[in-house]
This record gives C-alpha cells, sequence and structure tokens, in this order.
C-alpha cells in the first residue's frame, strides 16, 4: 500500500497528523536543554590533600603516592594525573565514558579510607574530592565589594552565605573563593626580646596552645543532681591573646605582650582580588562534569536576588562572568541561519519553478518537518546545540529535493 495515497485520500486525518506534529515539537523545543556543544564530558574527580609545611616531594612520596597506589584499583579509571605543591597534592581521575560519576565517587571515597593509616599523622584533616574537572572552565564568577566592611567579615559572607548555598545547587561541584581573607590572630615576636628572657619560640607556641583551648571540662557529680562546668577557653580576638602567661622568670610572669604583640589579620595576606578598584572576593562556580551549562547557570543567577537580600546594604553582589550567554548567543546566531536559510529556500523555488503550488509545498514541509525533529530530540535526551543546529540546517536541503521529486 503506497503511504501517500493514505494521507492524501484523508485530508482530515493529515491535517490533524501535522497539527500533532507541531504541538508536540514546539513542546519539545521549549523543554530541550541548551548547550554549545553536544555533552561529552568524561566522569572525572578530583581529589585533594594538604599538609601545611611540606615539600613538594614530601607530598608527592607520603600522600600522593599511597593514595594514587589505591586508586589504580578503582575500575574504569582511564586517567590519572597528579601534581604536588609546597602543602598541597591534587590527584585528577577520568573514568570511562559509561561509568556513573556517583558510583566512581563512591569507589573514591572507600579508596581513601584504605588509605587514611598510611598518610601522615600530623594532617589536619582526610583527603577530600570533588566532582569536578579541574581543566574545565568555570560557568559564573561573581564578586562581593564593600567600602566599609573590613576583608574577613566580607569572606565570611562569601564563603559561609554564598559559597555554601550555591554549592548544594544541582549541578555545582565546587565554588572557589580568590582573595579569600580568613581572619586569624597574628602572633609578632620580638627575637631580641626572647633571648634577654632565656627563652625559644616553642615556649611562646605551647604557652598560646595551651591557653586557647574548647574542650569538655568535666561533670560534677552529687548526691542528687550533677553538674556540667563549662569554661571560657577559647580566644577569639587579638587583644585576648596579649596576657597570656608564656613562663616565669625571677618570680615574675612573663606575658605575651612582654616578647611581642597579637594583632588582628588574614590567614594569608599574599593573595587579593579586585572588583575594578576595590578589594573584592570573587567567586568561581564550576559545574559537575556532564550537567548542563546553561541550566546550572541559570539556577544560580536564581538565588541572586535572594543574596542581595540577606547582605548588608553596604555589601554588594556583582555577576562578572556568565558563560551561558556566549553560549545562547551562539545558538541564537545558528537558529537565526536556520530561519533565513528555510527564506532563501522558498525564494529560490519560487524564482525558478515560478509556480505557488510548487513553492507551497516545500513551505510547508520545511519547518514542518524540522518542528517534528524538536519531539524526537527531545525524547532521544538529545541538546539543542551548534552540531545539531547545523544538522538540521544541512537536512533542509535534502527536505527540499525530496519535496521537489515529489512534486515532479
Amino acid at each position: 500500500m503506497n503511504l501517500s495515497a493514505l494521507f492524501i485520500r484523508r485530508p482530515v486525518m493529515t491535517t490533524l497528523v501535522m497539527l500533532s506534529i507541531v504541538i508536540f515539537g514546539l513542546m519539545g523545543y521549549r523543554r530541550l536543554p541548551v548547550s554549545d556543544l553536544p555533552n561529552v564530558d568524561f566522569p572525572t574527580l578530583m581529589v585533594s590533600a594538604s599538609l601545611p609545611g611540606a615539600s613538594p616531594e614530601n607530598m608527592a612520596a607520603s600522600v600522593a603516592t599511597p593514595l594514587e597506589r589505591q586508586f589504580t584499583t578503582i575500575a574504569g579509571v582511564t586517567a590519572m594525573t597528579s601534581s604536588s605543591s609546597l602543602g598541597v597534592s591534587q590527584i585528577t581521575l577520568q573514568f570511562d565514558l559509561d561509568r556513573d560519576i556517583d558510583a566512581a565517587a563512591q569507589d573514591v571515597q572507600a579508596a581513601i579510607a584504605r588509605t587514611t593509616h598510611r598518610l601522615p599523622p600530623d594532617m589536619p584533616y582526610p583527603p577530600s574530592y570533588r566532582k569536578v574537572n579541574p581543566a574545565d572552565m568555570p560557568i559564573l564568577f561573581l564578586s562581593i565589594t564593600s567600602p566599609t566592611l573590613p576583608l574577613y567579615t566580607l569572606n565570611e559572607y562569601a564563603e559561609t552565605l554564598i559559597a555554601q548555598r550555591i554549592s548544594t545547587v544541582s549541578g555545582v561541584a565546587q565554588v572557589q573563593v580568590f582573595g579569600s581573607q580568613k581572619y586569624a590572630v597574628r602572633i609578632q615576636i620580638d627575637p631580641n626580646a626572647l633571648k634577654s628572657r632565656g627563652m625559644g619560640i616553642d615556649e611562646v607556641a605551647r604557652a598560646i596552645k595551651t591557653a586557647n583551648t574548647n574542650l569538655p571540662t568535666g561533670i560534677l557529680y552529687g548526691r542528687h543532681r550533677a553538674f556540667t562546668v563549662e569554661t571560657t577557653g577559647q580566644l577569639n580576638q587579638a587583644k585576648e591573646f596579649n596576657p597570656i602567661i608564656i613562663s616565669f622568670r625571677g618570680g615574675h610572669p612573663v606575658r605575651l605582650q612582654d616578647v611581642g604583640r597579637a594583632v588582628d589579620g588574614v590567614e594569608f595576606d599574599k593573595a587579593a582580588a579586585w572588583y575594578i578598584d576595590q578589594r573584592a572576593m570573587v567567586l568561581a562556580v564550576q559545574r559537575q562534569p556532564g550537567t548542563n551549562t546553561v541550566e546550572v547557570a541559570d539556577a544560580v543567577k536564581k538565588l541572586l536576588p535572594t543574596f542581595r537580600a540577606q547582605l548588608p546594604a553596604s555589601v554588594s553582589l556583582h555577576l562578572l562572568y556568565d558563560r551561558s550567554e556566549s553560549i545562547r548567543e551562539s545558538v541564537r546566531d545558528v537558529k537565526f541561519t536556520l530561519v533565513f536559510a528555510l527564506f532563501l529556500v522558498v525564494v529560490v523555488i519560487f524564482l525558478f519553478l515560478r509556480k505557488v503550488s510548487a513553492t507551497l509545498i516545500p513551505s510547508v514541509a520545511m519547518p514542518l518537518s524540522i518542528v517534528g525533529t524538536f519531539a524526537i530530540m527531545y525524547l532521544l535526551d538529545f541538546n539543542l546545540d551548534n552540531l545539531s543546529l547545523m544538522a538540521l540546517i544541512l537536512a533542509v536541503g535534502f527536505v527540499v529535493d525530496d519535496a521537489i521529486v515529489m512534486l515532479e
């Protein structure tokens, strides 16, 4: 039976089928995710470990090597690269394309747990992993500035309020804070004052560590009730460190303020970030491998009004860079090319055939076939990207050829 004859003899059915194709095609078009290229990201995990003060050679030998030996036992690992610097080691694991990243993350966590007893005991915290490709460019850059607040207060807003909330968004791998200025008390010691009193820097370090504690004191048990003993041993400001007794010399206490001073400062004062001419905290948002850039960026940008409402009036939140905008512009250009190609095809057919009916057939067949393609793309989990739109542009020529052949 001729398929074309069926639709010719039943015009009502043909009209309904065409309307159905248009409706489902438009619904699929509205739901298609937008990206620059097809999603072919390999599942990638980055493991980080730190040991303050360790040289790159020590980090590679005592931290990176035991972890690498355990990671080689994980199934599906296609590539493993590591780099060690002063006090930091980073290992990047890349898996097969068909490997589920969540299952791979569980295997990596188990490997880290098996390696813990082989790592240096003085590491401040165990190694951690993130679902991020370090070679992937951040999709968003944000900055917060304030003309009045100190930098360590601004850093608290950036890391506690903004970064932690953005990290919970689906598809976000990590949020890095550039120019981080975490609050810290810096102790400045006069070596001549220590020498004149016959003291060493280790005595100062021990005294400060002993005086600045936050540990449970104990419980006093009575006949009828028990009392929990609480002490306020945590020092939070620089002025609280100055009266600390370091040692006794000649029956008199030697305090910290006698051999130096404590000042309010930051942990690392060699890093800085600016927004125009103001010191700022810059936040870089990276997506997880396999997620859609535009969807993740839109989800993060929806939180910006909430952040602005929660921040003090003196703190300003700025959007520095949005990678999704360039993707949208690129896809928009290709969409225009597709529509313009359809228009040129219709004009050329009319100029050469000089028949309204001959022009009308491909004019209806081309948009209908393209709109119907969007529904199939949605069902097959395709993206609306540059390659798929370019393929549709090429397919326009095939549709026109078929329409002209059928017409003749």
